[in-house]
């Protein structure tokens, strides 16, 4: 099970910091990511990070700005978010993958959270 916080309302500049925790057969988990989901569109992948954070991918809109870490004694990863810019306004979900190095496929993720909503006011 996953849990995602953090969400809220921003405005454009400023930062924001999702987490997201984990339970259950954590110990099988490798890869943990963030998707995010803006209004009529697919979901995207944001960013994932590996078991012992040896292999960090972003997508390239929000290279620069956004960094993805986890903390793996509290089963916790996060994603810090600074510049944040309108379109960066979607539904944020994160999601852990087993067998997978990190993925940038939502396929190979099979546990999702409940998503957290993040605006962007210009």
């Amino acid at each position: 099970q996953l849990q995602a916080s953090g969400g809220g309302l921003a405005q454009a500049g400023g930062s924001l910091t999702l987490s997201c925790a984990a339970s259950g057969h954590t110990d099988s988990i490798t890869a943990m990511g963030w998707f995010r989901q803006a209004p009529g569109k697919e979901r995207e992948f944001v960013a994932t990070i590996s078991r012992n954070a040896d292999y960090i991918y972003y997508t390239d809109s929000v290279k620069g700005r956004f960094t993805i870490s986890r903390d793996n004694a509290k089963n916790t990863v996060y994603l810090q978010m600074n510049s944040l810019k309108s379109e960066d306004t979607a539904v944020y979900y994160c999601a852990s993958a087993r067998g997978f190095i990190a993925p940038l496929d939502r396929y190979k993720y099979d546990f999702w959270g409940q998503g957290t909503l993040v605006t962007v006011s210009s």
